[in-house]
């Protein structure tokens, strides 16, 4: 076994057990000591993951290519952001225990395990080990029943996904007698599909769509976002929502990608769903947390646009798309997260009121995030919606484009309120003076959503790559 290519996946594995070591043993709170190191073994991650060889391990149920290496790295930096976030957060709620950033590392690690998978069953470990830190993760304010309700609702709808997925591979493997993704590109290719093979793929990707929020699986999203710590949606929001999108993105260009007609009907319609869904549901929302849940379901729509159109386009505008969306995310969250007045969350819209005058710098970072989640030029979303829009014109999927068209229009409202709200409405209580590494993540997002357009050669180049690499 080519054991250098899980150099990245081993890093995370010993640090999640030395973690809980250092946790356990200590006497005194160890929770900074622990969220350090979690810290440094992703970044370290990151690191190896640059520099790993491309290949298969495991007797195959392992792959390694600029593909998952792109994935990788967007998962990565979202595990560290949303570490970032909850720092500060955790210790004033009374939230800082050390279990947290354990839970975050083991989270990514399955996620990881996930983008990697070239088989159904390491596909499967990698999305439990991934769901069942989730589960924690959204009750983690245990005393709080907002919270509690958060991680209840997630746990016994992402058993049923889990439960729909398990199912669908049962029946691929029965129809096709293997896991292998490329055992199954083999027995798929050139025949007729098989009606039981398609239905196993319609299980999988029920069960894939309801990690990404997508419609008609998305009804656990306002609710869990809502309930769930604001540090944790934002972690929610990024991290998983990328790895379970690119892997069903491989998933289905991959061992099912001579299946195309069969399928592309169905992400054309969760595609068409999520965008009129995240556009008209999160206008009539007050808390600032459901209208980002109704938000990226509309943002996933987006992204699907480009694997519905399935050409080398449109998954490049995939990839660009979700990176671009990660990193605007996050930025909107760490605005989020430092919204507290006299010690206390808060979480309306209203709440933002005369925010351009009381912090102009805060205020001058959620305009941006806002008006390129709108899609204003020259903002980075702009570029991101222009990539996906262009593939489906091409790709001859108008309906696509023009329904993606006018959901952006409308979505624009909701967040142009929100900047209306910051510099317009009559300024509410000041929040409190927000702490050192909110302004890191605030000024790192800002800095790459502002920018983008004059460095875009890089993550075009990484995408490029990843594309050849999945559909070679």
């Amino acid at each position: 076994m080519n054991w250098t290519l899980l150099l990245p996946e081993i890093v995370l594995g010993c640090a999640g057990l030395i973690a809980i070591v250092g946790g356990v043993i200590p006497k005194r709170d160890a929770t900074f000591g622990v969220a350090m190191g979690v810290l440094g073994a992703l970044l370290l991650a990151a690191v190896l993951t640059l520099g790993q060889p491309e290949g298969t391990a495991m007797g195959g149920q392992y792959v390694a290519d600029a593909y998952t290496r792109f994935a990788k790295i967007l998962v990565l930096l979202g595990a560290a952001a949303g570490l970032v976030l909850s720092l500060d957060w955790n210790e004033k709620q009374g939230l800082s225990r050390f279990e947290f950033p354990v839970l975050i590392l083991f989270a990514t690690l399955g996620m990881m395990i996930l983008v990697s998978a070239n088989d159904l069953m390491s596909l499967y470990v990698g999305l439990e080990l991934m769901s069942l830190s989730l589960y924690v993760c959204a009750a983690f304010d245990r005393d709080n029943g907002r919270s509690a309700e958060a991680g209840l609702k997630y746990f016994v709808l992402g058993a049923l996904a889990s439960g729909l997925l398990l199912y669908g591979a049962s029946l691929i493997y029965g129809f096709s007698g293997t896991t292998n993704f490329d055992r199954i590109a083999d027995a798929v290719e050139g025949s007729a599909p098989n009606t039981g093979v398609i239905v196993g793929l319609v299980f999988v990707t029920a069960g894939l769509a309801f990690k990404i929020s997508s419609v008609p699986f998305h009804m656990w999203t306002p609710d869990v976002y809502e309930g769930a710590p604001t540090p944790v949606t934002g972690f929610f929001a990024a991290a998983p929502k990328v790895a379970a999108l690119l892997l069903l993105a491989r998933l289905l260009q991959g061992p099912f990608g001579s299946m195309a007609p069969a399928w592309q009907q169905v992400i054309v319609l969760c595609s068409l769903g999520s965008m009129l869904l995240g556009a008209f549901a999160a206008i009539g929302q007050s808390n600032i947390k459901r209208l980002m849940a109704y938000s990226s379901i509309g943002h996933v729509g987006y992204a699907l646009m480009g694997l519905a159109v399935g050409s080398d386009a449109g998954m490049r505008g995939l990839l660009l798309y979700i990176a671009i969306y990660m990193f605007m995310n996050i930025g909107a969250f760490a605005v989020l997260v430092a919204m507290r007045r006299d010690g206390r969350a808060v979480e309306g819209v209203d709440d933002l009121a005369g925010l351009g005058r009381t912090d102009p710098a805060m205020a001058l970072a959620m305009a941006i995030f806002m008006f390129s989640m709108a899609g204003i030029p020259p903002l980075a979303g702009f570029f991101g919606k222009l990539y996906v829009f262009l593939a489906a014109v091409q790709g001859g999927f108008w309906v696509l484009a023009v329904v993606g068209v006018l959901a952006s229009a409308v979505s624009a409202y909701y967040y142009l309120r929100i900047v209306k709200v910051m510099y317009f409405d009559a300024p509410a209580p000041a929040l409190d003076p927000r702490p050192a590494g909110l302004s890191v993540v605030l000024a790192g997002t800002g800095l790459f959503t502002t920018f983008f357009f004059l460095f875009p050669a890089p993550i075009l180049a990484a995408a490029q790559a990843a594309v050849a690499a999945l559909m070679g």
